[in-house]
């Protein structure tokens, strides 16, 4: 009759085993996945940095998407070597090529004062509610960790930034700080959906407070009321990670591309116009700046506001929400942003077309040393008749 003792003995003599000190070595090249299949209550306790975790009862399911690559160099490892060598054969019978359990597990590990920490994790409840999340290997609770550590800031709580934040917050956005003097109105509502009838009359700050903590308490709002000018713009972007441009005129738009040039800050551009729509992202010093884009403001009569010319209300959802996604992808790494691209929505037939955006190596912002640039208002610059471009290589 077979014993535990007979399983185990068979099944290490299926696999191979190597001890803490290889182990350790392995994983110093940068080029070996470190698989720790514990229980999360042994997890939480410490871990070796970097480690992919996985339960050992859910392995199976979930480790062709944690690992996709079954050629890569995988070092198995749960508390004392057992657990890792069924692991490992099954990783084998799963078609992973190169799998190692690590004899002695994690306790021999921290006895011999290997590098370990106590991670971060999140809640029961935060599993619970960014469970999607956790499901796919590009974000995971790493990536979620990053989305809570993180600090966005909108510009304007209107069309655009009303879905952005919504999304923002959904996904934990740790921080989001709203910038935004204006009260609530009922001509908003059509667009402007963090709002409600029963807050005609509030700030647009408080009233998007409101509804982000109330759809999600994980992420702390933070109410700017106030109006963005050169005295304050760049110490307010050097509070946060990413600025998510819900502007409305061209002389904020100078100003926060001026200032993001001076703080580092990138910049998620977003714009309307009745039935058209456009999002963008500026990376300091990497990418084209606005100034790149949009050298100097169309005549005003060539560019009228919202309020002039009107907007679908749905609209500003689609491009609202490709802002927040742009700005996810920054926090977490992930694929390609739209740096030098101009991504243009056209609702009346359905279009997206994209454009590339050069970077101008006569920029008088972007191309000029970041400490050289003097922060200054712009709305005299944005007459029929004047040229922001020249003003502006005036003052840097």
């Amino acid at each position: 009759m077979t014993t535990f003792r007979d399983l185990l003995a068979a099944t290490k003599a299926q696999i191979r085993e190597v001890d803490t000190e290889t182990a350790d070595a392995m994983r110093s090249t940068g080029d070996t996945v470190v698989l720790d299949v514990r229980e999360p209550d042994e997890f939480e306790q410490g871990s070796i940095p970097g480690a992919v975790f996985v339960p050992r009862g859910q392995m199976e399911a979930q480790i062709e998407n944690l690992i996709p690559d079954k050629s890569a160099t995988v070092v198995i490892h749960c508390a004392s070597g057992i657990r890792s060598a069924f692991a490992a054969r099954t990783l084998a019978e799963l078609g992973y090529t190169d799998v190692v359990s690590m004899s002695g597990g994690f306790n021999k590990w921290k006895d011999e004062g290997r590098d370990w920490r106590v991670p971060r994790v999140l809640t029961a409840e935060q599993r619970n509610r960014y469970q999607r999340h956790l499901l796919l290997p590009e974000v995971g609770a790493e990536g979620q960790q990053k989305l809570l550590d993180a600090r966005v800031l909108l510009l304007g709580a209107g069309g655009l930034g009303s879905p952005a934040a919504l999304y923002l917050a959904a996904a934990g956005v740790g921080t989001i700080g709203i910038i935004d003097m204006d009260t609530v109105d009922a001509s908003n509502l059509q667009r402007q959906i963090l709002h409600n009838i029963e807050r005609v009359g509030d700030r647009k700050v408080d009233s998007a407070k409101k509804t982000l903590t109330l759809l999600n308490p994980d992420v702390n709002v933070v109410a700017h009321d106030m109006r963005l000018d050169a005295s304050n713009v760049v110490e307010l972007l050097s509070q946060y990670d990413i600025v998510v441009d819900g502007a409305d005129n061209f002389p904020s738009r100078y100003l926060l591309n001026d200032a993001s040039l001076v703080t580092g800050t990138p910049v998620v551009h977003g714009s309307l116009f009745r039935f058209d729509g456009q999002a963008t992202v500026f990376l300091p010093h990497e990418g084209p700046c606005y100034r790149c884009f949009l050298p100097e403001p169309p005549p005003a009569e060539m560019a009228p506001s919202c309020a002039e010319a009107g907007v679908l209300g749905v609209l500003p959802g689609i491009i609202g929400s490709i802002q927040a996604l742009e700005a996810i992808k920054l926090i977490l790494g992930l694929g390609e942003s739209l740096s030098g691209r101009l991504l243009a929505y056209d609702s009346l037939d359905q279009s997206f077309r994209t454009y590339k955006i050069r970077r101008d190596p006569n920029c008088p912002a972007c191309s000029v040393p970041a400490d050289t640039l003097v922060i200054a208002e712009y709305d005299e610059y944005c007459s029929p008749h004047a040229n922001p471009l020249a003003e502006a290589a005036a003052r840097v």
